[in-house]
């Protein structure tokens, strides 16, 4: 069973509906429908505010950390279809804002800091954004994949920009540049693989065996084995592994059918641990045996109550 740490007393004054804690697991960033995105020092088991961040309208419904090379940077999305980036330097503050989405902004993602700083962004107006970022002239470039999800795209994740290890795989050339990938998911049901071709993105794959809104996606962690997995998690109950050793076929493996809507799906740090959480308000996580076979290795039925995301289309 996995045992609480530590617990921290945000103060948001709504339902919080994301926390993510940073590269070193020194910093927690917390967004809430009170409008607000809060940072707290989590150091040695004891939390400070250091930092509570006012610019957007709306419920704030993701926060995601960039890769600390770029240094403390964060991004939130809100339902004022806003993203907004966040940089600490003496202080934290707005760097960047972007604005022209449609609906609501659902889902931020950063790209591998090996692709740069890049962020994307998922809307309920059916696009995602990808915003790249010139660091030495600090200038923001953003392009678009039109109609990626009918309805609305709830949630995108990027491919691991490191290739399977040659030690496995004797065909790839560690010169080989990894190719831009990210998959999403959204409220046709469908999860899609898209690819970055040239100067625009194109789909690449579409997985279909969801029979709902799917809410979730997560791309695993890259440990040097020469297959792929990407996670998703859906209003049908859900959670199915997604797997693939080319990128172009993919084999479906149902993990469970829950009780109840599944909202959230994230890997471990070496991606072979998958957390699930959902409506039921359990949190259970999932290891795969040498079998192949998916196995519930914790179940924690009281996990801290917090919102499971489903405003955000409403």
């Amino acid at each position: 069973m996995v045992s609480v740490l530590n617990s921290v007393d945000t103060g948001h004054e709504d339902l919080i509906h994301s926390a993510e804690v940073d590269y070193y697991g020194l910093r927690l960033a917390t967004c809430s429908s009170d409008h607000t995105v809060k940072v707290f020092d989590i150091k040695g088991g004891n939390h400070r505010q250091i930092a509570e961040l006012r610019s957007h309208c709306g419920p704030v419904w993701q926060v995601a950390w960039a890769h600390p090379r770029f240094g403390n940077i964060l991004a939130s999305c809100s339902y004022d279809r806003k993203v907004i980036v966040w940089k600490e330097a003496d202080d934290w503050a707005k760097c960047y804002e972007y604005g022209n989405h449609d609906s609501s902004v659902n889902s931020v993602a950063w790209a591998p800091p090996e692709h740069g700083l890049i962020l994307a962004c998922g809307s309920s107006d059916g696009t995602i954004s990808i915003l790249t970022c010139n660091t030495a002239l600090d200038t923001w470039e953003a392009k678009r994949i039109p109609n990626a999800h009918t309805i609305g795209c709830n949630s995108v994740s990027w491919c691991p920009a490191s290739l399977p290890d040659a030690s496995f795989d004797q065909s790839v050339s560690k010169a080989t540049p990894a190719v831009k990938r990210l998959v999403s998911g959204g409220c046709d049901n469908f999860v899609k693989i898209w690819r970055e071709d040239g100067d625009r993105w194109i789909e690449e794959s579409r997985l279909e065996l969801h029979t709902d809104w799917v809410r979730d996606v997560a791309w695993a962690p890259n440990i040097g084995l020469p297959h792929t997995q990407i996670a998703s998690c859906s209003q049908d109950k859900r959670v199915i592994v997604w797997s693939s050793d080319n990128h172009v076929n993919w084999t479906p493996t149902v993990l469970n059918v829950f009780d109840d809507v599944v909202w959230n799906v994230s890997w471990s740090a070496t991606g072979n641990i998958l957390a699930v959480s959902g409506g039921d308000n359990n949190i259970t996580l999932w290891k795969e045996n040498n079998d192949r076979q998916w196995i519930c290795i914790s179940n924690d039925s009281n996990p801290p109550l917090a919102s499971n995301g489903a405003e955000k289309n409403l």
